[in-house]
Order: C-alpha cells, then structure tokens, then sequence
C-alpha cells in the first residue's frame, strides 16, 4: 500500500456488506490500514467474526440477511451503536450465480439473485443514508460489475442485478447530493476469489481461461479493487458522485 492511502479513512466508520471473503474481506482490510472502524457485515456470521478478530479492535463483525428489512436495520444499528456514527456503506453481497438462459432459468434462482444483489443494496441504502447524512456526509459504493455493462452468456440474472446496481448507484447519487452523499458503483472484471473457484480448478486457470478477455491480459487481486473502492469512500473522490468505476483491466473496451 502506497503512503498517500495511509490515514485516507482516518476516524470514518465503514460498513460493508459481504465482507467474508473476496473483494469485501480485501476492502475491510484496506480500509482497517488507511485508518477506519469497520463493520464486517455477511449472511454467514463465522468468517466475518474471524475477520474481525483478525483485523483488531477497529473491527466488527455482525450477521446481516441483505434480503430481510429487519436484518439490515439491525446492521446498520450495530454500526451505530459500536462506533457512534457511519460515514461509509458499502454493498458487496452477491448470490452463487446460475448458469443459465431467461428460457431455463428457474423463478427462485432470478428472484434470490436480484434479491440479494438488487434488493439488499436498496435495504441496506435506506437506513445507511440517514446514518452517513446525519454524520455530515460520506460515500455508498456498490460492488458492481462489467456485466453490469455488457452481456455475457447464460447469466440474465446476474447480468440485470448488476445494471441495476448501477443504475440505483446513479439514482441515488442524484437523491442525496444536497445531503452530501455520494453514491457510487464500481464493476470489477474477474478477480481472482473462490466464486471463479466454482468453475476453474485453480485461480491460475482462472488467470488462462479469463486473462486474454481483459487488455492488460490478466484477472484482477482483489486488492486492486479495495484501493479503488478505498479511494470513493475517501474525501479523495469529493468530486465524485453517480460514475461507475470501472476496474475491469480494460474487458468492456473490447
């Protein structure tokens, strides 16, 4: 980590949802070293207690259903109670992805993926904004995608959560500007944690079968997301309201 995103979150408190593993665990490290308190929030309360206790006393974890209205007010309460404000969300759920057509694919399948996708980072949105507003301003940012951008085969569901992630990021931005909110996406080409692991052996197949798609010819760490998404939570994106951020090694240029 370079020295300018050392103390860039100084005193802000953070709340990311989906911190078990992946992209999340990898921004609520970077935002532990550039200074925040951090709430590690996941459907799965174990990993996000052992991160938590591997992060320090800046950190905390709590049990979050994105998909339950009672389950995100309690999360975003939680971070309230523990550290006394919130300056930042940011919303990484995603569910396992089904491999499939609009013609084949199964009801359930569509609703939980735009459920836990779509819907959470609305739940969670609704009673973080009052939260960062009330502590005079901060920064949402949702863990998009590239196929939130363009298409790819077999993932309707994946690829309509995502546009819409990116569209309510927008929407959003325009709502709460006058509250000093900014709202932002970012959308990742493929990074190297174990969802790739459900279709590739290793993360180095992963890196043959996915690396050629991307111009710098290679799959992303999922540090190289933190520093992106450590930089929209920071007061170094001031300026920067309803973009999506794309950190895809140059995929959607193609």
């Amino acid at each position: 980590m370079t020295d300018a995103a050392t103390n860039r979150l100084e005193g802000n408190v953070i709340l990311i949802a989906g911190a078990a593993s992946g992209i999340g665990a990898a921004i609520a490290r970077r935002c532990i070293a550039a200074g925040a308190r951090v709430v590690c929030a996941d459907y799965d309360l174990e990993p996000v207690t052992r991160l938590a206790e591997a992060l320090g006393p800046s950190a905390a974890a709590c049990q979050c259903d994105v998909t339950k209205i009672d389950s995100a007010r309690s999360a975003v309460d939680f971070a309230e109670q523990k550290f006394g404000r919130l300056d930042g969300l940011v919303h990484n759920a995603a569910a396992p992805s089904t491999s499939a057509t609009v013609v084949n694919l199964d009801e359930s399948a569509w609703r939980h993926e735009i459920d836990v996708g779509l819907t959470g980072a609305f739940l969670m949105s609704k009673f973080a904004v009052p939260l960062i507003a009330a502590s005079g301003g901060g920064s949402v940012v949702f863990i998009g995608s590239q196929f939130g951008r363009v298409a790819t085969t077999r993932a309707v569901a994946y690829c309509a959560a995502k546009a819409g992630l990116i569209h309510l990021a927008k929407a959003m931005a325009v709502d709460h500007a006058a509250d000093n909110v900014r709202v932002n996406s970012l959308s990742p080409g493929a990074v190297a944690t174990t969802r790739l692991l459900r279709r590739f052996a290793d993360f180095e197949a992963a890196n043959a079968g996915l690396g050629p798609a991307h111009l710098l010819g290679r799959i992303a760490d999922p540090d190289e997301i933190a520093a992106a998404a450590a930089f929209l939570l920071s007061s170094d994106a001031s300026f920067v309201t309803g973009s999506d951020l794309l950190v895809d090694g140059g995929y959607a240029t193609r």
